[in-house]
């Protein structure tokens, strides 16, 4: 007989790379965005439900969704992708649940980083002008690439991120413009 899940139990632990344990089911909700840590650190949280426009406008999630093709099941580039990318680069700083089985929590995946909202939205675009700047070398056509890297010698990450955070409404969990 299968044992039942008690909201709370070892299952719905999760460290932190700060070193603190948080519960998945306590302390993470659809809403979330940043987590108040007992460290005295504000982290990052990113849950799979969270949509790509987070971090970019619209017309280049689409971008993003149909030229990047993943290597595993799913038909296009998600925030659990994204969330990977991240990942890679900053392994040591990116606490994993997966919550896909607890059907007590609302989300399937979460991400807890050891810096904030505002870093973490820094580091995806960055990632994200890493991925574009690789396939744009892929062209064939030499004078698409000279177009883009003088495009990205003026692109300046910070005041990106300051417009666009300024533009979105963060409060509200969906994310939507303001």
């Amino acid at each position: 007989m299968a044992e039942p899940r008690v909201p709370g139990g070892r299952e719905s632990e999760l460290e932190l790379a700060c070193g603190e344990v948080i519960d998945t089911h306590d302390d993470l909700h659809m809403g979330i965005r940043a987590l108040d840590c007992a460290c005295g650190e504000t982290h990052a949280v990113v849950l799979g439900a969270h949509p790509l426009s987070r971090f970019v406008p619209e017309f280049l999630v689409e971008i993003l969704t149909e030229t990047v093709e993943p290597a595993d099941d799913h038909d296009e580039f998600t925030t659990a992708h994204l969330m990977g990318v991240v990942m890679e680069e900053f392994p040591e700083e990116v606490a994993v649940a997966d919550a896909a089985d607890d059907g007590a929590v609302g989300f399937s995946m979460a991400w807890v980083t050891d810096f904030d909202s505002r870093r973490l939205h820094e580091i995806v675009v960055e990632l994200i002008v890493e991925l574009m700047e690789h396939a744009v070398s892929h062209s064939e056509d030499d004078d698409v690439m000279s177009e883009f890297e003088a495009q990205m010698l003026e692109f300046d990450v910070e005041a990106f991120v300051d417009q666009y955070r300024a533009e979105r409404n963060f409060d509200d969990r969906h994310d939507s413009a303001v």
